[in-house]
């Protein structure tokens, strides 16, 4: 277990404070992006998430019927920790900054936008629930074989969104907006992205 924690650590992207613990850099890894490239930053966003989700997936799929080691302790609570942050902020960038500018300019952006947004509401309820069950395997020691039953589907399942949704936003969204978007509009989302992060 230490080295699959290990191994998801050293593919983080860059060093982030996470309350007071410091995440693994990857060497030679390309740097994260910058205000002045706001879709980047959501890119940049997709991979930690991924990470850290691949994080919560392991631990619930390696651990089952027994407390949970230091280590996985640690990697369970900064990966809830970025979700509650860092994922809440990066949905908050493409509700807020990117997904009205897109509806704006370009009506076939709406059916994505839509089902973008429903996965996000159904993130967020699954987080949750996720965070929950966490909470309790890790207070308590031990979690019952129900409870772990719908851990390990309720990770399965944000896998399964994460990579469908990622794959619409990269693929299409992103794309769309970098074709339609001027400059001026990439400023002002990086503006605003910039402002949440203060």
């Amino acid at each position: 277990m230490r080295a699959a924690i290990a191994v998801e650590w050293a593919t983080m992207n860059r060093t982030e404070e996470v309350k007071g613990n410091t995440m693994a850099i990857q060497i030679g890894a390309k740097p994260d992006s910058g205000f002045d490239d706001p879709i980047g930053m959501l890119k940049d966003c997709h991979r930690r998430i991924e990470s850290f989700l691949g994080i919560l997936c392991v631990v619930v799929d390696r651990a089952q019927g027994r407390s949970l080691t230091g280590e996985e302790r640690d990697a369970v609570k900064s990966a809830l920790q970025y979700f509650r942050t860092g994922g809440q902020r990066h949905t908050a960038d493409e509700e807020e900054s990117l997904f009205p500018r897109l509806r704006k300019s370009d009506a076939k952006s709406f059916e994505e936008i839509d089902r973008l947004e429903d996965d996000h509401h159904e993130a967020n309820v699954l987080h949750r629930s996720v965070e929950r069950l966490y909470t309790v395997w890790i207070e308590s020691g031990s979690l019952s074989a129900e409870d772990t039953r719908l851990l390990f589907s309720e990770t399965a399942r944000l896998k399964q969104l994460y990579s469908a949704h990622i794959e619409v936003e990269e693929k299409i969204v992103f794309a769309r907006a970098n074709q339609i978007l001027d400059n001026r509009a990439i400023a002002a989302i990086g503006t605003e992205f910039r402002f949440r992060r203060k």
